[in-house]
């Protein structure tokens, strides 16, 4: 059930679900202009809130915990994960034709390259799942570039 989509450079909504593992898990995305807030958890909850933003100085964006407790990284990490600004790091899925910041054709696939928000609210914050997260969340962003 993906929401409205709009003009460019408006709001974008788009929500999809996965079965990882046991659990079924539910993430919402909305594109803003400049940036990506992006929820993910299995019941309506927003028990954590990050941020991560580019840095000129760093290819790996800075990224901030603003809700829930700060030794809870999930979300501070899976934040900075999907907001890498560019250069090495890691290999996006085959078929990358990602543009540049400030198109409106979309990102690459493993990258916003823009401010992104993350509220991770899963128990599981085991490496292995949070990689099927992550993974989840590219192949969408692959299969619907617009709406990131």
């Amino acid at each position: 059930a993906a929401g409205g989509g709009g003009a460019a450079g408006g709001i974008a909504l788009h929500d999809f679900s996965g079965q990882l593992g046991e659990q079924r898990v539910h993430f919402h995305a909305m594109r803003l202009r400049d940036s990506l807030f992006l929820w993910v958890g299995a019941a309506p909850a927003l028990a954590s809130l990050a941020v991560a933003m580019c840095s000129p100085r760093d290819s790996i964006p800075v990224a901030a915990s603003l809700l829930g407790d700060p030794s809870d990284t999930a979300s501070s990490c899976l934040a900075q994960r999907l907001g890498r600004c560019g250069g090495a790091g890691e290999l996006p899925p085959a078929g990358n034709a990602g543009t540049g910041p400030g198109s409106g054709s979309g990102p690459g696939p493993s990258k916003t390259k823009k401010q992104i928000f993350v509220s991770y609210n899963l128990q599981n914050t085991d490496s292995s799942f949070t990689l099927l997260i992550e993974n989840r969340i590219k192949e969408e962003m692959t299969a619907f570039p617009e709406k990131f």
